[in-house]
């Protein structure tokens, strides 16, 4: 593999432009990608401004990946040229420890290496991802996606479909179950969708009256508003499972009251929480994280999502539009995920 054509942030203060990478020569278990589309997630956001503090510049993001295989090493027997295949947010991991024998390679214990911003263990230096025009990854972290599905609406599945889809199958959401999907962004969108999949009631809890009607558009049974303490009264006690995905810092006191007894509130938004531990000890009520899922779930949630035509609700953009895209995504301007054509880059 030779240079190719690439977006890169230079510094947290200056806009992503073109830029030049090299990607690996392939080997005998690697699996050559020419990329498609590739989504937006707010992540790349944050590293490309550097807001946790690690960046590793030049940037190259993107872990929401589709794309065509091009070539493959002399040991790969699963995949072949022209196949259409999705890579995530786990590019590789050490395939030896108790993790990664669970499938749950995100745990991994010498760390996953990630698409982007991770030490690249075969060239040195950091990975580089999807805004990009071709990609080589391990055969072993590499993802069939289905022809049925629309490939650019596929290109999030990749983090924020895992990213929902895990948690959800992990606490066995099925039919008669009444779920509360909290927040209603790209995240709160593709759970929606994947509850009432599983059978599950569902209702979206948002604070927005406006985004109601949306919320049904995507299949939620109810919509609960948060700011309306009556209305949050009437439904207390009564909810199987709430799948919060709010990525900013709030009080999730008020959304704990709405679990019956010994339920549980999965949170998957990074950010900063606040409450009194009163809501957890009276009904015996708990928290817990999930962060996206393992390589066999996220197969595992590629082909749900075929065989339910399960897909993101996307604005396709060209890659010269990617700062304007970010400016919009931080102003909450984007109905619900961004996917750049990476053909615009060719």
């Amino acid at each position: 593999m030779n240079n190719v054509k690439a977006y890169a942030a230079h510094s947290a203060q200056t806009p992503l432009a073109p830029h030049t990478i090299h990607r690996r020569a392939l080997a005998e278990g690697d699996v050559h990608i020419a990329i498609e589309y590739c989504g937006v997630c707010h992540t790349d956001i944050h590293f490309a401004h550097n807001d946790f503090g690690n960046t590793q510049y030049p940037i190259v993001p993107g872990h929401e990946i589709i794309g065509r295989v091009v070539g493959v090493g002399n040991a790969v027997k699963n995949f072949q040229p022209g196949d259409l295949v999705g890579v995530g947010v786990i590019v590789d991991s050490c395939h030896q420890c108790a993790p990664c024998d669970q499938g749950q390679e995100q745990f991994c214990e010498a760390g996953m290496t990630t698409a982007y911003n991770s030490p690249d263990p075969i060239l040195g230096g950091v990975t580089y991802g999807g805004y990009s025009t071709d990609i080589v990854v391990d055969h072993q972290s590499v993802l069939r996606v289905s022809e049925r599905l629309d490939t650019k609406a596929a290109a999030p599945l990749l983090c924020a479909g895992i990213t929902t889809y895990a948690p959800l199958k992990r606490f066995n959401v099925q039919a008669g179950d009444k779920v509360g999907i909290v927040g209603l962004g790209g995240l709160g969108h593709m759970g929606v969708k994947f509850a009432v999949a599983m059978g599950a009631h569902v209702v979206m809890i948002t604070s927005s009256q406006k985004k109601a009607a949306d919320a049904k558009r995507l299949g939620a049974h109810e919509v609960l508003i948060s700011t309306d303490d009556e209305a949050m009264q009437q439904q207390a006690n009564s909810f199987d499972l709430l799948l919060n995905t709010i990525p900013a810092e709030h009080d999730f006191s008020c959304y704990m009251n709405l679990l019956k007894i010994n339920k549980t509130m999965i949170v998957v938004g990074i950010a900063a929480l606040k409450m009194h531990s009163s809501c957890l000890i009276f009904g015996q009520k708990q928290v817990v994280g999930s962060l996206i899922g393992g390589i066999p779930e996220t197969q595992e949630m590629l082909d749900f999502c075929a065989e339910h035509t399960i897909t993101s609700d996307i604005e396709l953009i060209d890659i010269q539009d990617i700062n304007q895209a970010y400016e919009r995504i931080d102003k909450g301007d984007v109905l619900y995920r961004v996917v750049i054509d990476m053909n615009s880059l060719r």
